[in-house]
């Protein structure tokens, strides 16, 4: 869940849990599927930042089922770790650490609450992140989807450990749908999502992480990365913005994704060529 603007810093900042649909079915074979590779080529490939962020996690209630669920299903280091890797693989390949920003340390909470999940700063200083995620969310996904779904809730919410926002003035709906362009990247997509261009380009999340991977797809796979860089340490224009990264404004740019899941577009993704 994307966290509130901030007048001070790049870094998300907290925004109240959000409720999300729990996925109806098992079927992920219209979604990305996650890579494979050896243990030496995964480590040959990391981005590293400039520090290497300390990882914690914070148990409120080791009673709780959804807590119990978590343990039983998942390798917290593991988990922590493959995230913030796949943020930093599909955010900053390519890129100068310098280009990272400096989050020194995550806390994954897990605690009995409202919504989803939401990622804030802590009260030390803004490089150091908690993510806060609810056991009672966990409880209510099926069995069967259980684990991924903690999986790729736990990468949306590292994008917003290390992404850039425009000194807080990028849409909401962008910084939501990069951290979902990120979980769909990774191979964690629910498979209740589904390519929509109903509404408008920053309604945010999946709706957005899609319009961003066809705009990979359309204009190089470089794209989001340069997205994610112009909105460091630089206030969001849109029509400044847009042109600079993809040559057009962001409408004609919606208006060409409608067009293309309308007419089926062969430059839209498809199963076989994720």
């Amino acid at each position: 869940m994307s966290p509130a603007p901030s007048s001070t810093s790049s870094a998300p900042q907290p925004l109240a849990p959000q409720p999300s649909a729990v996925p109806p079915s098992s079927d992920t074979s219209h979604l990305p599927q996650r890579e494979k590779t050896t243990p030496d080529a995964a480590s040959a490939s990391k981005v590293k930042p400039a520090r290497k962020p300390l990882l914690r996690l914070e148990l409120r209630d080791l009673s709780d089922d959804g807590t119990r669920a978590f343990l039983r299903l998942l390798h917290a280091t593991t988990a922590l770790e493959d995230a913030v890797d796949a943020v930093l693989k599909h955010l900053y390949t390519g890129l100068k650490s310098h280009c990272i920003p400096p989050t020194r340390s995550i806390t994954l909470v897990l605690r009995s609450m409202n919504g989803v999940a939401y990622t804030t700063g802590r009260d030390i200083d803004e490089d150091h992140k908690e993510i806060h995620l609810s056991t009672d969310y966990i409880n209510h996904v099926p069995d069967s989807r259980k684990k991924e779904e903690i999986q790729g809730v736990i990468v949306h919410e590292m994008v917003h450990c290390w992404q850039h926002n425009a000194l807080g003035t990028a849409p909401g709906g962008l910084i939501e749908g990069i951290a979902d362009w990120v979980r769909l990247k990774a191979g964690f997509a629910p498979p209740h999502w589904k390519r929509s261009a109903d509404g408008d380009w920053d309604a945010g999340y999946e709706r957005t992480g899609f319009f961003l991977e066809w705009l990979e797809a359309t204009h190089g796979a470089e794209i989001v990365r340069k997205i994610n860089d112009e909105l460091r340490g630089c206030k969001y224009e849109s029509d400044e913005f847009w042109h600079k990264c993809c040559g057009r404004s962001v409408g004609h740019l919606w208006s060409e994704y409608k067009s293309s899941l309308e007419d089926g577009d062969s430059k839209q993704p498809d199963d076989e060529s994720i």
